[in-house]
């Protein structure tokens, strides 16, 4: 996802006077920017910190969601149309198939050695934001169980 894609949406929801949605938006575009701040680009905001922060808002709706109490709904379907307006930005995950097949082409060496720390170790930063952590997990453990 593009900063400055987000942001045109943010100002498409402002002209519909869509207020869930702008503020939804907002939100996602105050945390890129207080990411690219912190990491020292903020003329230039690369993809993968878009899409890093992203998720992390992402995830942070979804605990709330999962901790707001039942008796207040109102709240709570607050947070689920905050988490559907994100999910739409969300950068598409890889399916178990499409990780196993990378990790196969491209960690056979590794994977050989059947040590699953190690495995992680070097699967991790290469698939880190592209896959669910728990999916990395589950092909790493067929593979050495195999």
């Amino acid at each position: 996802m593009q900063m400055e894609q987000l942001r045109k949406d943010m100002m498409a929801a402002m002209k519909a006077r869509d207020k869930e949605r702008k503020d939804a938006i907002s939100s996602l575009v105050s945390a890129v920017k207080k990411n690219a701040i912190d990491a020292g680009c903020r003329d230039d905001i690369p993809e993968d910190m878009v899409n890093a922060t992203i998720m992390k808002e992402l995830k942070t709706v979804q605990e709330q969601i999962d901790s707001c109490p039942a008796d207040r709904t109102d709240l709570l379907e607050e947070y689920r149309k905050r988490y559907d307006i994100m999910k739409e930005y969300a950068p598409k995950m890889l399916s178990k198939e499409e990780v196993t097949a990378i990790v196969k082409e491209k960690f056979a060496d590794v994977i050989a050695t059947k040590n699953k720390g190690q495995i992680m170790k070097t699967i991790m930063p290469e698939l880190k934001g592209k896959a669910d952590g728990k999916v990395i997990n589950e092909v790493v453990t067929e593979m050495c169980n195999a």
